[in-house]
């Protein structure tokens, strides 16, 4: 099994960090609360993902500095990521980043959370009850994908 580490920020619902938990709960990671850790050795990691909800169309900035002080190079990557809608221009920013590290870029993962940015707090949010059940089985389901002998 690959040796796992997810790095991640979730400060608006805790809607990346219910995805990164439900990973965590059925398989052996590290999990690293990029607004509490700036500086972590990833050598020993095989796996290296890195989590967050989209601000302004991008992943939040503590995740993007962990990438930038922190990953060695040529490691292999994912993304995940929760937001009002998805999009794969979310990834571009943190996806360059990586690039720049030579990393292997496996896939990424991306679903809608609650949302009560700006005008949506006035109309009681958008997505409630976001990421569901649904979608966070198919962020276990796309983790497994990344670590299964094909």
């Amino acid at each position: 099994m690959k040796k796992t580490a997810i790095i991640y920020a979730s400060t608006h619902h805790q809607n990346t960090y219910r995805l990164v938990s439900a990973i965590s709960e059925k398989y052996s990671v590290t999990l690293i609360d990029a607004t509490m850790v700036q500086t972590a050795d990833l050598s020993g990691y095989d796996l290296i993902g890195f989590a967050s909800g989209i601000d302004f169309g991008r992943f939040y900035q503590p995740v993007e500095h962990f990438l930038d002080e922190n990953l060695p190079y040529n490691k292999q990557v994912f993304f995940l990521y929760t937001c009002a809608k998805t999009s794969p221009r979310f990834t571009q920013t943190i996806r360059a980043k990586a690039v720049r590290k030579d990393a292997v870029i496996l896939g990424e993962y991306g679903c809608r959370g609650y949302n009560t940015y700006g005008p949506w707090k006035l109309v009681g949010g958008m997505n409630r009850n976001h990421p569901d059940s649904a979608e966070m089985r198919a962020a276990v389901e796309f983790y497994h994908s990344l670590i299964s002998d094909k």
